[in-house]
């Protein structure tokens, strides 16, 4: 069967459409079933679970992020191969936009007030990071993807031992990130300059902040 070309026009329906279903729908997943429905769920206590909730807010705005840059950078690559990798980053990702959401509510907390600021500046930053070449496209999701490892392994050290559910999400995100991030090197990817990974670290540091607690 003949693949079907898609025109620019079609590509930036199927981008809103895709934020549309982040942020007000139910993103398409996956096969893979939600690692927390494989463990059982413990006895937390009140505090626990507040914490619990925030850090998979903050984890859900990440993810919300993610797409934004994923849908962002798919639209302004160059190369077909290289955009079909963003989009298929982005499918996987979907998978822990899932994740989180089923956790936060199993915790009685909420979603990021502020997911579509996160949503839109991730979006413009990933268009410009494609404009700028799909070797600094795919350093850019690396360079990402590694800031995210590092996140997740920071949560995982907050989290009481006993919660077994979110751990069993966060250490399958973390599995998954550092897969895109080697992914986009192997394609290409560029080692980003210093003070670019430090701004990237900034704005991540201000994001997670104020989702915290927003």
């Amino acid at each position: 069967m003949e693949k079907r070309h898609y025109s620019p026009v079609d590509h930036l329906l199927m981008n809103v459409d895709l934020g549309l279903r982040t942020l007000l729908g139910k993103p398409v997943v996956t096969e893979r079933p939600n690692p927390a429905d494989a463990v059982e769920e413990a006895e937390l206590d009140e505090e626990q679970k507040v914490l619990a909730a925030r850090l998979m807010r903050i984890n859900h705005a990440g993810e919300v992020s993610a797409q934004g840059l994923y849908q962002g950078q798919a639209l302004t690559a160059r190369l077909p191969d290289v955009r079909e990798k963003m989009e298929r980053a982005a499918l996987e990702e979907n998978d822990h936009l899932a994740w989180c959401e089923s956790r936060i509510n199993r915790l009685g907390g909420h979603k990021s007030y502020l997911n579509p600021l996160w949503y839109a500046g991730s979006v413009s930053i990933g268009a410009l990071a494609g404009l700028a070449g799909d070797k600094w496209s795919l350093g850019f999701v690396a360079e990402t993807e590694h800031q995210v490892v590092r996140h997740l392994d920071s949560h995982l050290e907050q989290l009481d031992e006993s919660d077994a559910k979110s751990r069993a999400v966060l250490e399958q995100m973390k599995e998954d990130e550092g897969h895109h991030a080697t992914t986009a090197l192997q394609a290409g990817g560029a080692e980003l300059p210093f003070p670019v990974k430090k701004l990237m670290q900034l704005t991540s540091k201000i994001m997670t902040r104020t989702t915290y607690w927003i």
